[in-house]
């Protein structure tokens, strides 16, 4: 949408569904409004999707009414990790309006058992930029230290394997590989905005970064992009072929990071299962 080239939007979630690595998910059930039909009914969701996320934990929180600085606000983070925000794309496409999505995204999300600090990532910064064609950030979202080094180097994969690739012992199948400095918000920008208006974040808190997606067309973070809105489906190794998840599919997430001189820092993995529905109420 056009407000996304101006702020970071995002909206409030729950910590009670947050998994980690290893979660089984339930299938989730709510209403969906089918093609053509004239009222929702209640039903499984059929396009159960993933998305590629970063997550971001707070360090130091701040005190309510006193926004964080763009120059102040990687101090309130402790670190990275890998994050899988589960999404039922369906019930999210009937409920998103008008205040964004609820029992699409909050059925379960998992992080990786790592948690890489800010501090041990300072090797794999690099420059960030904003296209020119694009509006670029107000002055509150913008700085000379955010343009020198404000984006860091995360190489994301995303992998997937069926249960009937399990039981023929057929390895996971990579969708997707792309790099978080692509994001075209940064950390420091998420925590500013997030905060700007005096909203106090606690340490702990756990922010998610949105889909990373990079610029090209196999560097998307989701099936919804992969499949181009369920309109194009991938074969796997073993014949079958998805535009969105099915029962028994894991989803696999990894991340490094690799520089020139540096040591290789891995997030481990997120891994998560998809198990069928529970029986409609």
């Amino acid at each position: 949408m056009p407000n996304y080239q101006w702020i970071p939007i995002g909206y409030h979630g729950r910590s009670s569904s947050i998994g980690i690595s290893g979660q089984q998910v339930r299938r989730p059930i709510s209403q969906v409004m089918r093609a053509g039909a004239t009222e929702p009914e209640m039903a499984p969701s059929a396009r159960l999707d993933y998305e590629l996320e970063v997550g971001v934990f707070v360090g130091p929180g701040n005190t309510l009414g006193s926004p964080v600085s763009i120059t102040q606000a990687e101090q309130h983070v402790f670190g990275l990790c890998l994050f899988n925000d589960w999404s039922a794309r369906d019930v999210q496409g009937w409920e998103y309006q008008p205040l964004g999505p609820f029992l699409s995204k909050n059925f379960a999300s998992t992080v990786s058992p790592w948690v890489v600090t800010m501090e041990a990532l300072a090797p794999y910064r690099q420059a960030w930029t904003r296209d020119a064609n694009d509006p670029q950030p107000l002055p509150y979202l913008d700085s000379q230290e955010l343009r020198n080094c404000g984006a860091i180097s995360i190489e994301l994969e995303v992998f997937i394997q069926s249960e009937a690739m399990r039981s023929k012992g057929v390895p996971e199948h990579r969708l997707s590989h792309s790099n978080f400095r692509d994001a075209y918000w940064t950390v420091s920008q998420m925590v500013t905005h997030h905060t700007v208006n005096g909203c106090n974040l606690q340490p702990g808190d756990l922010l998610g970064s949105g889909t990373q997606s990079g610029p090209s067309e196999d560097e998307a973070g989701s099936l919804m992009e992969l499949s181009k809105g369920g309109k194009q489906s991938m074969t796997l190794p073993s014949g079958e072929t998805r535009t969105f998840l099915e029962d028994g599919d894991t989803v696999i997430f990894r991340g490094a990071c690799t520089a020139p001189g540096a040591a290789r820092i891995g997030f481990g993995e997120v891994r998560g299962t998809l198990l069928p529905a529970h029986p409609l109420p």
